[in-house]
């Protein structure tokens, strides 16, 4: 299951029924668990910590060294959860602290070329787009869809179920639920069509679109919106994950310009 072609460390550790084609690298100090295939040319370098059933493409080079000045060549990690898709050419780079670390959780797909900066966290079902720049410290919650080219720059925050169409520059926070589009990015509705479609309830997804309402499109500040949707919104899981993430945020979001949407 491992080419002879391949280089692989003796102090490597491979799980069961793992393949590595020719020309992969695996360095010391690298776990993989069990059912990963490992493409030719794709690198796995020191310090990364592979699940199972993560599939790495050609030429990708998981857990590079961090591009941060504030490296100095200590031991850092990355680690990459189960069944994960990494194809061609990305980029994940290790954390530049041994307590903290770059994370892909469960289920991510992280198309060709995207690069994921040091310290970021993919909390798991994200859809990261060809060619996305993902810089560092950056935190992406669940079930997060960037669109083909999105630049995050560092630090930024993106809420759970949020779409980021493609070419979109992210320099602030991005709360859950919504779609975001153009440049300078502007709120663009509610992701209402994937919502419907992984069996969110109607009146659920009305709720949310409320809550939005009070943010982007009644003339206040946002500290009197959270106010207003905490009166008018009935309480659920989803009313409440918005004002946390706003309020953790200290209420820095993307621009508050309205666009319309299709949706």
């Amino acid at each position: 299951m491992i080419s002879q072609l391949a280089y692989v460390s003796k102090e490597a550790k491979l799980g069961e029924n793992v393949i590595v084609h020719p020309f992969a690298h695996i360095d010391a100090n690298v776990e993989i668990g069990d059912n990963c295939e490992i493409y030719p040319y794709a690198s796995i370098v020191s310090g990364s910590r592979i699940g199972n059933n993560v599939k790495v493409y050609q030429g990708a080079i998981v857990g590079a060294d961090p591009q941060d000045f504030r490296w100095k060549g200590e031991p850092t990690y990355c680690y990459v959860g189960n069944d994960v898709v990494i194809r061609e050419h990305v980029i994940i780079n290790r954390g530049i602290k041994s307590e903290h670390s770059t994370e892909i959780g469960n289920e991510c797909f992280i198309m060709a070329k995207s690069h994921i900066g040091h310290d970021t966290v993919l909390e798991g079902k994200a859809v990261i787009g060809n060619g996305v720049q993902i810089a560092g410290d950056s935190h992406i919650e669940q079930c997060v869809i960037l669109s083909s080219n999105v630049i995050v720059h560092s630090g930024s925050n993106i809420g759970k179920w949020a779409m980021v169409k493609g070419g979109c520059r992210i320099n602030s926070n991005v709360p859950p639920f919504v779609i975001v589009a153009h440049n300078p990015v502007a709120y663009y509705g509610v992701n209402a069509y994937i919502l419907r479609n992984k069996g969110f309830a109607e009146s659920t997804i009305d709720n949310i679109a409320k809550a939005y309402r009070h943010i982007y499109q009644c003339d206040t500040s946002i500290d009197n919106a959270l106010r207003r949707i905490q009166l008018d919104i009935p309480q659920s899981d989803e009313r409440d994950s918005i004002l946390k993430f706003i309020r953790d945020n200290n209420n820095r979001l993307v621009a508050t310009k309205l666009l319309l949407s299709d949706d």
